[in-house]
């Protein structure tokens, strides 16, 4: 099946079937993608921020304090 014939057929499906088929794809992508490749300058700074992680060097915060400080900002 071509590109342009797959997106008719998306296009007749209703919204819960696109999210499947969607689920779908994202699930067959990790299946057959055990390893993604990263950038070395990308895996050197996320060593860097678990080192400073397991130091206690980096200061954690929670994400309902993340998102009600957002909120106030945005507000």
């Amino acid at each position: 099946m071509r590109p342009n014939e797959i997106i008719k057929e998306i296009d007749n499906l209703g919204l819960s079937e696109k999210l499947i088929l969607v689920e779908d794809i994202w699930d067959s992508i990790a299946r057959n993608n055990t390893e993604l490749p990263m950038p070395e300058w990308q895996k050197s700074e996320l060593d860097k921020r678990y080192r400073d992680y397991k130091s206690g060097k980096l200061k954690l915060h929670d994400w309902e304090g993340i998102h009600e400080e957002l909120r106030n900002k945005y507000k």
